[in-house]
């Protein structure tokens, strides 16, 4: 079994500000077994507090010889057949992603004076240039922005502030003249007073999304399809016993279905409606709190589009949820996943499965638009293994995926974090090679 060793001094990693993924992909996400030993210097994540804030001193790399060794897995999945077509590439192309979350799609914080000072209030960064560079330059090659706009708006007709749209282009400018793809949305915006997908709001709902769409269509008009729009962040009923499940037997969830089905339409007419290269945009739609769980739902359809082969079903997969996205504290998380075993990855080889028979093999592409693993404790390890295998997994299928990072490192909070953004350097870059190794 062949092994081959990269040794990380931390002084290196402190003289640079990011880290460059270190390749060793191949196109059809198949290789020879064994792993990658990387020694690399991993601070101590632990922490007391809940917060979101970047890591102390003490989390910071320093010089010195104390090592932690985390192998890189091998991981050998056979390659599915891909449609050979334009969208195809499209998704191809962007490679992998990653996400500026906890960032513009902060809302409702009562905190805050000045309403540009919601970018920083999750996160306490105000996004710059350098970061998105950082990113470009460990191998992501797509941004997703979640932006929430409804504490941005006035009017019966939702108009939005162009202090706050701006802040919003000139953030992703960031990505585009980095010669990355940037994907934008209407994120934290599920209540009864803007968006709620059931008839009982619906009409409002559509008035809300028509508006903010058109909205963002003519800001945005100028832009060539490196810019992807998508059209609702995970639907579903905010505060129900169904927020994050569907029971297709009930009602209540079967209307919800269909309300989306129609807030997804009221997006896709209404881009297309300002004409110009909205015209012929790729636009991502999900289903019912776009799990996949949503998209597969019987229930579930796609716009009819006037564009043809430019729509993306837009999904969200923290798989497997118990190792994924459960509180460690939960007594069924667990923090441990390794690649070769079968137990560990099948819950994510049937997701992809299933939305492989029945997207893929019809020519519609899919986008998984977040994942990740939160730390629990420093399973660095278990998350290296994780990164790299979901990566692998979806390559073969033919879909791309994009990390969350919501700059959250301490505290038993949801700790996506890879890039502390404060001090702009990759917290775990072991998990950002990881990611790139089949991302090609």
């Amino acid at each position: 079994m062949k092994k081959r060793c990269i040794t990380l001094a931390m002084a290196m990693v402190m003289a640079v500000f990011v880290f460059s993924g270190c390749s060793a992909s191949d196109s059809e996400a198949k290789v020879d077994s064994g792993k990658d030993s990387i020694s690399e210097d991993v601070s101590d994540t632990k922490k007391t507090d809940d917060s979101s804030k970047e890591p102390s001193e003490e989390n910071t790399p320093k010089g010195g010889q104390q090592t932690t060794s985390i192998e890189l897995p091998d991981v050998q999945v056979e390659p599915y057949d891909i449609p050979n077509t334009e969208a195809f590439k499209f998704i191809r192309d962007m490679k992998i992603g990653w996400n500026l979350g906890n960032t513009l799609d902060a809302h409702d914080s009562d905190w805050v004076k000045d309403e540009l000072d919601y970018e920083k209030a999750w996160c306490e960064v105000i996004t710059t240039e350098e970061m998105i560079v950082s990113v470009k330059n460990a191998g992501f090659n797509a941004i997703r922005i979640p932006v929430s706009w409804h504490n941005h708006v006035s009017g019966k007709d939702y108009k939005i502030s162009k202090i706050w749209i701006d802040r919003v282009q000139e953030v992703v400018d960031y990505a585009i003249i980095n010669d990355m793809y940037a994907i934008i949305n209407i994120h934290h915006d599920f209540s009864t007073e803007y968006m709620y997908p059931t008839s009982e709001y619906l009409k409002q709902s559509e008035h809300y999304m028509r508006s903010i769409w058109n909205q963002l269509s003519q800001q945005f008009s100028h832009y060539d399809n490196r810019l992807v729009f998508e059209s609702m962040n995970e639907p579903r009923m905010v505060g129900t016993i169904y927020e994050w499940r569907i029971e297709e037997n009930d009602d209540s969830c079967k209307d919800a279905i269909e309300s989306i089905n129609i807030l997804n339409q009221v997006f896709v007419d209404t881009v297309r409606a300002t004409g110009g290269n909205n015209a012929t945009r790729y636009l991502l739609v999900p289903g019912y709190d776009a799990s996949p769980e949503g998209a597969l739902n019987k229930g579930f359809r796609l716009p009819i589009d006037p564009t043809e082969d430019k729509l993306i079903v837009s999904v969200h997969a923290y798989t497997p949820f118990n190792f994924a996205l459960q509180n460690r504290k939960e007594a069924s998380s667990v923090s441990t996943f390794d690649s070769d075993s079968a137990r560990d990855v099948a819950e994510i080889v049937s997701f992809m499965d299933k939305l492989y028979n029945k997207f893929i093999i019809n020519k519609i592409p899919v986008l998984i638009g977040e994942f990740g693993a939160r730390d629990k404790i420093g399973n660095t390890q278990d998350r290296v293994d994780y990164a790299t295998y979901y990566i692998a997994a979806a390559k073969a299928r033919g879909m791309t995926c994009l990390w969350w990072d919501n700059n959250a490192f301490s505290g038993d909070s949801e700790l996506f974090g890879l890039l502390n953004r404060k001090q702009n350097f990759w917290r775990y870059p072991e998990i950002v090679e990881g990611l790139m190794k089949y991302a090609e």
